[in-house]
């Protein structure tokens, strides 16, 4: 009996012992871990302080400069487009309706005799309409068909014009003529070739004022533009007497690049 008291007894001497050991040693791992969750909230709000702050950071990016620089080569068109259309007045719509069709196709025979494929020839418009008088009463319809037409040979663009009014009658409408070169692939290269070195020369100044180098280019954005040259004749033409071509000159035409260039900068 005496050696199971003395044995409780030791324990609880123990017990009592280490209550307030433990709970010291917890308190301070508590502390301590306060303190390290300070540290880290002070050194976030002095980082996000530096931002606001503008202060700069050592991923700061290296300065830039962008300048815009523009070239412009002329070249000699070698297709011409235009619209041709005819149009027919008659007392029904259906007779205006078939006569025209007859015209329109009149037309389009004498375009092929001239160089004109049928893949260049597209219609753009077909309308029948009613006309009246001033008291509102039906005259007769009109029956419109429109063509748009390209002809990849110039020199042979008057004379397909004149044919096409001899053969549409009086009355065939001509809206205007375009001029285009269809493959600008060298002219665009020549003009690129420019916009880009006007645009080194551009940069190339503005580092030497500010006491800089020219680094290599961080992005470059292209744009391109092509100049047509519309040529436009009267409304109506009538029934040319003679054979003769109608005169037509293409000119030349200016394509221009523009170039848009970020450089890097050095020093």
């Amino acid at each position: 009996m005496s050696d199971n008291t003395e044995t409780t007894a030791s324990n609880d001497g123990n017990e009592r012992l280490e209550g307030p050991w433990a709970r010291r040693r917890a308190m301070r791992r508590g502390v301590a871990g306060l303190l390290v969750l300070i540290v880290v909230l002070a050194l976030v709000g002095d980082i996000l302080a530096g931002v606001a702050l503008g202060r700069p950071s050592s991923t700061a990016s290296k300065s830039t400069v962008t300048v815009t620089g523009s070239g412009t080569t002329r070249g000699t068109p070698d297709t011409v487009s235009f619209q041709i259309g005819v149009s027919t007045v008659a007392k029904s719509a259906s007779a205006a309706l078939t006569n025209n069709n007859a015209r329109v196709g009149a037309l389009e025979a004498t375009l092929i005799n001239h160089g004109v494929t049928r893949r260049n020839m597209q219609t753009s418009g077909l309308d029948i309409y009613e006309n009246r008088d001033n008291s509102g009463n039906v005259t007769g319809f009109t029956a419109e068909d429109d063509l748009n037409v390209t002809l990849h040979r110039i020199s042979k663009a008057g004379g397909a014009i004149d044919a096409a009014a001899n053969a549409a009658g009086n009355g065939a409408q001509l809206n205007g003529l375009s001029f285009s070169i269809s493959n600008q692939s060298k002219f665009l290269a020549s003009a690129r070739t420019a916009a880009m070195h006007n645009a080194y020369v551009e940069a190339s100044q503005i580092a030497r004022a500010g006491k800089a180098t020219l680094g290599n280019i961080v992005r470059v954005t292209d744009q391109e533009n092509s100049s047509t040259s519309p040529v436009t004749y009267g409304n109506t033409l009538n029934a040319l007497p003679t054979a003769s071509a109608v005169p037509i000159e293409a000119g030349s035409q200016s394509i221009s690049v523009q170039v848009t260039v970020i450089y890097a900068l050095n020093g």
